[in-house]
This record gives C-alpha cells, structure tokens and sequence, in this order.
C-alpha cells in the first residue's frame, strides 16, 4: 500500500499515512487532532544494481546505425 506524507498548517508537523491509491486525495487529520493538512510531493527513490547495457559496436551520437 503507497504511503503519502502529509504536514499540518497549524502546527508544522509532518506525518505519514498508509492508503489506497483511490483515497489518496482524501483529507487527512494531524496526529495532534488539527484537520487543516496538506499533501506533500513525495519521490521515489529506485535503487539496485544492475548490469550495464552491452554495447552493440556501434559509435556516434546514438549508438551507431540511424545517424547516417
């Protein structure tokens, strides 16, 4: 389940909650009991390793054969 950060106009305080994606626009309540709360901007970070890209001999600006 995605999780959203909220922060609470009265009192600053920034807090997370777990919801469906179909209530993700809901209203949330400060944990203090304060009811004017703004969604915040999440990212998302990605991360891993992974092996690079095997390179097919080509050259140029593109990796060589649509470049002319």
């Amino acid at each position: 389940m995605p999780r959203y950060d909220f922060r609470c106009r009265e009192c600053g305080d920034t807090f997370e909650l777990s919801r469906p994606m179909a209530e993700s626009g809901d209203p949330a309540a400060c944990p203090q009991g304060h009811g004017d709360t703004v969604r915040l901007l999440s990212t998302v970070a990605v991360g891993g390793l992974a092996p690079a890209p095997a390179s097919n001999g080509g050259g140029g600006c593109c990796g060589g054969g649509c470049c002319g």
